[in-house]
């Protein structure tokens, strides 16, 4: 995840300096790696700040982003959240919280990947589900999220079974919940956890539909998982196919840059590299690096940019630091070693122009 999305953020500075840079300076990128450690996480935003860098974009982990966001808040430095979905990331500091907050994300959050898995269970008629997560924050996030939008959607959660990370023998919860009687089995964690589980379920005999956050589409859930993982889905939302012309440019810049077809996490790549761009462009607008500034310009953005995941006008408000919206997430679905669109309406969907929403 972080690599890709790494890669993304890089390829946008490469364009942007290639045009000239912002307001005539070229972008320098200060790059660290907080190895998906929170401790870590938390004294790289402390060295950052102190650095007193224009803005930060990346985090990956919800955990890393907790340990974080507060050095960056206090600095009065934008953060752009690129990959991680916690919604705590973007709503600690928010009014009235805060009379100002300078955590942004272009990532979608878990609340809105939970109404999109619980609204395609409910339409399949699959109503006893079991509830998988690994015991971070990331996974204890993503039980409350589902748990609360498939309480919406008048779900029932038969049971919550929790792994660590690391743990490879899943037997046992999926004998669980199989005896509980569920009609579907949706995960949370990352991409080997999943894997054991997919091939644990598929091990056991057990023929029951598995969903999950958007980690599914993962290469080190898709590798590892190999047969097992066929027919997993989860949200999505960039999905590597042919697609539009915009998603076609992206796709060919990477292949030029990293000399690589395969994208190990495709929405981690397509999301740093918008998020890049807007982040340009609000530091573009504020003609200064004063982070109150730049916060400022991403909250009242006069430019309309057409990324690789959808078309950003105005994507964030005083009010608003997320730039995604239900419309803008489709289902994405593991066969053959790749992800594909799940339903053909998605993928026709893909084409239309998917603006941001009001409300989520």
């Amino acid at each position: 995840m972080g690599e890709s999305m790494r890669n993304g953020v890089r390829l946008a500075v490469e364009e942007i300096n290639s045009s000239g840079g912002i307001n005539g300076l070229p972008i320098e990128l200060i790059e660290r790696d907080d190895t998906a450690y929170n401790e870590t996480g938390g004294k790289i935003a402390d060295e950052l700040t102190r650095l007193k860098v224009a803005a930060t974009i990346g985090i990956v982990n919800t955990g890393v982003g907790l340990a974080s966001i507060d050095y960056y808040q206090k600095a009065k430095i934008p953060l752009v959240v690129a990959v991680s979905t916690g919604p705590a990331l973007t709503r600690k500091f928010s009014p009235p919280a805060q009379k100002v907050n300078f955590i942004f994300r272009v990532s979608p959050t878990l609340d809105l990947e939970a109404k999109v898995l619980a609204a395609d269970l409910k339409r399949r008629s699959l109503i006893r589900i079991a509830l998988m997560a690994d015991t971070t924050p990331y996974g204890d996030s993503g039980v409350a999220a589902f748990a609360e939008q498939a309480r919406l959607a008048g779900l029932d959660v038969i049971g919550e079974y929790r792994f660590k990370v690391g743990d490879t023998d899943m037997s046992g919860l999926i004998k669980r919940a199989r005896a509980a009687g569920a009609s579907a089995l949706v995960v949370w964690g990352i991409g080997p956890e999943l894997a054991n589980i997919a091939r644990g379920v598929q091990a056991s005999g057990w023929r029951v539909p598995l969903l999950g956050s958007w980690t599914l589409s993962m290469r080190n859930f898709i590798d590892a998982a190999g047969p097992a993982g066929d027919g997993a889905l989860m949200p999505q939302t960039f999905i590597q196919d042919a697609g539009s012309t915009t998603k076609n440019s992206f796709l060919l810049a990477y292949h030029r840059a990293f000399k690589s077809d395969l994208i190990p996490s495709p929405m981690s790549a397509a999301q740093g590299y918008d998020g890049m761009h807007i982040l340009a462009h609000a530091i573009r607008q504020s003609k200064t690096l004063d982070g109150d500034a730049i916060r400022t310009s991403l909250e009242n953005l006069n430019f309309r940019y057409q990324g690789v995941v959808t078309s950003y006008e105005r994507p964030f408000s005083a009010q608003d630091h997320d730039a995604i919206t239900t419309n803008m997430i489709v289902l994405g679905k593991v066969s053959g070693g790749r992800v594909d669109y799940a339903y053909s309406e998605d993928q026709q969907r893909s084409a239309i122009l998917r603006v941001k929403r009001n409300s989520n």
